[in-house]
């Protein structure tokens, strides 16, 4: 196909919907590292993991080697309501920045979550409700896994408890009321609610929060309250099996074309849409089929990737959940308030951090204002207004293009656009107004935290 016959947008038929998830960790030399029970320091058993976890949900968890996981229909016929998504080509960027580059992006924000939470909402949703649960607990950053969770829980008819980032929970009312909308209950974390949000805000006095608290908070509730289960919108290896459906339909979506990307971005906080973003393409590189260069990118403030350490370590602040072996800079770290809430997680996926470890892809960490100014820059080109997660995936795309333009080459770029910045208007408001800052961690705050690892207890 000729460069100027490529259509703007290429969407797949409701036929070609991914009929399974495709599990990354089926191709891996090296798989990732079990969680640990952080009393024995040995790897948890689906027994350990049922009281917080969905029991379907567990057996996807710690499946490492089934390549991939029939999609039952009922997912399927939900996904149809907004998926598949479409593979739009950059037109518009790609003549305002004068590069040879050829730019696409995976929009994930038509739906009413606005990000491609959803893809994974409905699955934990769908399985607690198989399971005859009454509810479920969960944390949110930005607001965007409780907004999708809530929609899920909503349709399948449970019980919703959120507790959201303080910080995010103050910035971003809108989402939350859209969360309240959908029937949840929503809950600024820290609170006073549980005992590890007391203990939290007696040690943090004023703190404005962070992923680790809340997740804290939501799997006390969870294993207190008969009926109920803990589900996580981002880290877990199950939700990079549901968000597989991205890079699936992406792969797909370029095949219609006879397109192959050199260049593949996403943002990455806990891990879910780049993972799910690059899933089949890895998979590829994983068994020597192709080739791709592949690159996460991350906020300065919270730069797990580039300054954190691979190591085990608690997956929240309050030291109640399960140790896992990733990228990290310490579970007592608590990243500045900046507006890319879903980005602010002291950790990465075990799958992601294994596949940095092993040098499968690179990271980049990226300032404040810097994402913003490429978000302004995409949003007049294009016409979508992106979410600050998705901007870091933008500006990492726009600095390719540009280095293409210098050197000539006519790469192809992907990117994920995880979602919609229309409840993040405060964040954009602060930029317009030139009253945005960059805050980075110092190499002393990163040491301390660092130096609290917990201590594998002796074999």
């Amino acid at each position: 196909m000729k460069n100027n016959e490529i259509p703007y947008k290429t969407y797949l038929t409701e036929q070609e919907l991914p009929t399974a998830w495709y599990n990354l960790r089926a191709d891996m030399k090296t798989k990732p590292a079990p969680l640990l029970n952080p009393g024995t320091g040995k790897p948890l058993t689906a027994q350990e993991l049922t009281p917080i976890f969905c029991e379907e949900l567990v057996r996807q968890e710690l499946d490492n080697d089934t390549p991939f996981f029939p999609i039952p229909d009922e997912i399927r016929d939900f996904y149809k309501m907004y998926r598949p998504s479409p593979l739009v080509r950059a037109y518009c960027l790609e003549k305002v920045l004068d590069t040879p580059a050829k730019i696409y992006y995976k929009f994930e924000g038509n739906n009413t979550s606005g990000s491609h939470k959803l893809n994974s909402a409905i699955a934990q949703a769908y399985y607690a409700k198989q399971q005859g649960l009454k509810g479920v607990t969960t944390e949110t950053g930005a607001g965007q896994w409780g907004t999708a969770l809530s929609m899920a829980c909503a349709y399948l008819g449970l019980d919703l408890k959120v507790f959201m980032v303080k910080v995010s929970y103050e910035q971003k009312p809108f989402r939350r009321e859209v969360m309240r909308t959908y029937g949840a209950s929503v809950t600024p974390s820290p609170s006073t609610e549980t005992e590890i949000g007391r203990k939290i805000l007696a040690e943090f006095p004023g703190t404005t929060g962070s992923l680790g608290c809340a997740i804290s908070e939501a799997v006390e509730v969870a294993v207190k309250n008969p009926g109920y289960r803990y589900v996580l919108g981002s880290v877990l290896n199950q939700v990079l099996l549901h968000q597989s459906v991205i890079g699936l339909e992406a792969k797909a979506a370029f095949d219609k074309l006879g397109e192959k990307p050199d260049i593949i971005i996403g943002c990455a906080g806990g891990g879910s849409n780049l993972g799910g973003l690059i899933a089949p393409f890895m998979g590829e590189k994983l068994r020597g089929e192709a080739d791709y260069r592949i690159i996460a990118v991350e906020p300065a403030s919270c730069p797990s990737f580039t300054r954190g350490v691979f190591a085990y370590d608690f997956c929240d602040t309050g030291m109640i959940c399960p140790l896992a072996k990733m990228y990290t800079l310490g579970s007592s770290f608590i990243p500045s308030a900046n507006h890319a809430g879903g980005l602010r997680f002291h950790g990465m996926s075990t799958i992601l951090s294994q596949l940095y470890h092993d040098g499968l892809m690179e990271a980049r960490a990226v300032e404040q204002t810097s994402v913003f100014q490429a978000a302004e820059q995409f949003a007049r080109c294009e016409g979508i207004l992106p979410a600050p997660e998705s901007s870091h995936a933008i500006r990492a795309a726009i600095d390719e293009a540009l280095k293409c333009r210098e050197t000539g080459e006519e790469k192809t770029i992907l990117f994920g656009l995880t979602g919609t910045g229309y409840f993040d208007l405060t964040a954009y408001q602060q930029f317009n107004d030139g009253v945005m800052t960059d805050t980075i961690p110092t190499d002393e705050d990163l040491a301390r935290s660092i130096a609290a690892l917990p201590k594998l207890p002796e074999a």
